[in-house]
């Protein structure tokens, strides 16, 4: 692998012109098919579960309801003292009820409150509930804009009026705050390389593998059906990892140059050397975003396979681009003093210890103690994590400062608490004669369910072969109560289905997020199980140990707790809210922790490659353990520390987003990266290699003779070169031997 890594690295720097022009140009493509690509609708699906069969039982017996298209609740509150029945109000509505179709041809239907006994009891509250024909990210900006002006037309009547559902859903797209998180990183750059040149380089050629990789997205959004927020996390990520990618590269570039070599076989030998950590890291993170798919769930699937491939495309411009780039600066990569410096650390590395030199000491004096207080302050944060209550986001966790919070809380307040997540109740009557009493029947037996306020009538299909009726919750949407309730209803009409030979079965937003909430409990085990597993092999193929990923997994299982349990204690219990700018407390996001784990597993590989691969490299040279550490700190602490506060500046400057599911997402990795670079691979690793010695790089002769070497740490390019370079003849034609690769 190094000696491959090490031609292509030398043929794209000879090379850099083509290379070049080849990313340009499909930056270039992407960006016009981005830009010539058709509005993308996307659905979110749980297939298997008993909420979605209702949804497709719904969609196919009563064609044309929508059940996937945009909602909105117009709410309009009477002034105190007043009523939404007296004559002045009741036209306010009507003449909403009238101009909503005739504001969109996206309209679907507009029911009349007062003909649908959409009033609330002491007439204070009414409200008009509104579908559309396409999904929220369908709905054109002319249609949103309608809606927000007649609501706006009605307040000047001196009502409150309020707009609900998701029709005016923001959809999620980068800021000024992502901004910061990339400036951050461009300072952080500045600072390791104390140069512009090559910290720009390097953001550079991640800001255009970024590029590429969201345009692709954008264009293939409608055809895979890609979620608005598909993009956003695979540019968080993307982003992330194509910074610290070329930041190895460069910075070990800048290594050999410091050592003498010409920039052309500094750059081969950077690729084949860190470029090979980069291969392998990156294909750790790959394995764990694809191996979302054992989730199955599509929209869950579609982010990890956008974030896998620009993953890949990060490793592509990392192993080609940043070559190509390396020939356009030539030596300009390395300013008198820098190179002054590394040759004097290189020639009296024991003079002036770095930073990463002392603190590697600091950890062998003391492995225990480190292993200890690293694992218990770990321990401690992971506490809240026990507490987790997961769920979907509705207009409830929304910021009081918007109109759908404001709509849903004058729901609430007129209709109960349960109004705004009513259950579903789906019965089919195919094969049954007597369908009308077995609707009666499921009725009464929803209406006898504890904490059930009220069933509505229920209502027939044009067939008549399938009924649906309404059932209201005592309590929130969110609750546990509601939850329990799910079940409680399915019990009920079970019963009744397996009396008559039908099928009864419960849906809506309060079931979909009982049985996606479930769905993601039971995965996450086997999606452990499967990543965790293959990623072992991974790593035991590029360390040739057996404990050393051990200890790579357990330590990833510890930040990954850590992690959640800031989670819980900042977007469930509301600690520190204020500072980190949560508006609204409330269960997490269901798919947030299983997302967070496969991609927080993939990036604790990254450093754990690159600051590991260097310390088996000094130990593979016959460097004893514990000074293979103190080398691979030496070598590699400034480096992979640069990598985790970029990746961690990124990740944060997400969390700023005003969209509940990005801000979750970047918070949740930047807590994680952080725990696992600072506290696990920087104390915890070198405190247990230290204290397992030799047996570290424990392998099985038979295993060692079975597994393929790799060569990460370019043990086996070394001598090639070394032997080369005592035999006498011309240069070899390293175009010529890439072809023969």
């Amino acid at each position: 692998m190094a000696t491959f890594l090490y031609k292509l690295g030398r043929l794209a720097f000879r090379r850099r012109i083509y290379v070049a022009l080849i990313w340009v140009a499909m930056l270039v493509l992407s960006g016009v098919g981005a830009a010539s690509a058709p509005t993308s609708g996307s659905s979110f699906a749980i297939p298997g579960t008993e909420a979605q069969k209702a949804f497709d039982l719904i969609d196919e017996r009563f064609p044309g309801s929508s059940v996937d298209g945009a909602v909105a609740r117009v709410v309009f509150k009477a002034p105190d003292g007043e009523t939404m029945t007296s004559a002045g109000n009741r036209a306010t509505v009507e003449k909403v009820v009238k101009a909503l179709p005739a504001g969109s041809d996206q309209v679907g239907q507009v029911v009349d409150p007062y003909a649908a006994n959409a009033v609330s009891e002491d007439g204070s509250t009414a409200y008009v509930a509104v579908s559309y024909k396409v999904t929220t990210l369908e709905l054109t900006d002319d249609t949103r804009t309608s809606l927000e002006d007649i609501g706006a037309d009605a307040r000047k009547s001196g009502l409150t009026v309020e707009i609900g559902g998701d029709a005016l859903q923001a959809i999620p797209a980068a800021g000024a705050t992502e901004s910061i998180g990339v400036a951050v990183a461009a300072i952080v750059l500045i600072m390791t390389f104390g140069s512009l040149i090559a910290a720009g380089l390097s953001l550079l050629t991640a800001l255009i593998g970024v590029g590429i990789s969201v345009s692709v997205i954008a264009t293939l959004a409608s055809a895979m059906d890609f979620d608005s927020t598909t993009s956003v996390l695979a540019m968080m990520i993307g982003l992330a990892v194509g910074i610290d990618y070329a930041l190895f590269i460069v910075s070990r570039h800048r290594a050999e140059l410091a050592e003498g070599h010409e920039p052309e076989e500094a750059a081969g030998r950077a690729v084949g050397t860190a470029g090979s950590a980069v291969f392998f890291a990156g294909l750790t993170v790959v394995i764990a975003l694809v191996g979302l798919a054992v989730v199955n769930i599509p929209m869950l699937t579609k982010m990890g396979l956008a974030a896998a491939g620009t993953v890949a495309i990060a490793v592509l411009v990392a192993l080609t681009l940043v070559p190509a780039v390396l020939g356009f600066a030539g030596r300009r990569m390395l300013g008198k003093k820098a190179r002054k410096k590394q040759e004097r650390e290189r020639l009296e590395p024991h003079a002036k210890p770095n930073m990463g030199t002392r603190w590697a000491r600091f950890v062998l004096r003391r492995p225990a103690a480190v292993v200890l207080v690293g694992v218990v302050g770990l321990g401690v944060a992971a506490v809240p994590a026990a507490s987790l209550e997961m769920g979907l986001p509705d207009n409830g966790s929304q910021p009081t400062s918007t109109t759908q919070r404001k709509a849903y809380d004058l729901l609430s307040d007129a209709f109960g608490p349960g109004f705004n997540g009513p259950l579903v109740v789906v019965v089919d009557l195919k094969g049954d004669d007597n369908g009308q009493q077995t609707v009666g029947q499921v009725s009464d037996a929803v209406k006898k369910v504890k904490d059930v306020v009220a069933v509505t009538p229920a209502t027939f299909n044009e067939a008549g072969d399938t009924a649906m009726l309404t059932a209201v919750p005592k309590d929130r949407p969110s609750s546990v109560k509601t939850e329990d309730l799910v079940h409680a209803v399915r019990d009920a009409g079970g019963e009744v289905a397996s009396d008559n030979g039908v099928k009864v079965l419960v849906t809506g937003a309060t079931a979909l997020n009982t049985d996606f909430s479930q769905k993601m409990n039971d995965a996450l085990l086997p999606y452990l199980a499967v990543v965790v597993g293959l990623a072992f092999l991974l790593l035991m193929l590029i360390f040739r140990s057996i404990l050393v990923p051990l200890k790579a997994a357990l330590g990833f299982l510890l930040s990954v707790v850590a992690a959640l349990g800031a989670v819980v204690a900042v977007f469930q219990w509301g600690w520190l809210s204020d500072f980190f700018g949560v508006e609204q407390t409330g269960p997490i996001m269901s798919m947030v922790p299983i997302f967070m784990v496969g991609t927080v597993f993939g990036l604790a590989m990254d450093y754990e490659v690159f600051l590991v691969t260097r310390m088996r490299e000094a130990y593979v040279h016959g460097e004893q353990p514990k000074q293979a550490i103190t080398t691979g700190f030496r070598h590699g602490a400034r480096v992979v520390t640069a990598a985790a506060v970029i990746m961690i500046a990124v990740f944060a400057g997400f969390s700023g987003s005003t969209e509940s599911m990005i801000k979750l997402i970047g918070f949740s990795l930047a807590v994680a990266v952080f725990f696992d670079a600072f506290v696990v691979r920087m104390a915890i690793v070198p405190a247990v290699l230290a204290l397992l010695g030799d047996k570290a790089w424990w392998l099985p002769r038979w295993l060692d003779r079975l597994l393929p070497n790799v060569d990460v740490e370019g043990d086996q390019l070394r001598k090639s070169l070394a032997e080369e370079a005592r035999r006498p003849g011309p240069d070899q034609d390293w175009d010529r031997g890439m072809a023969q690769v």
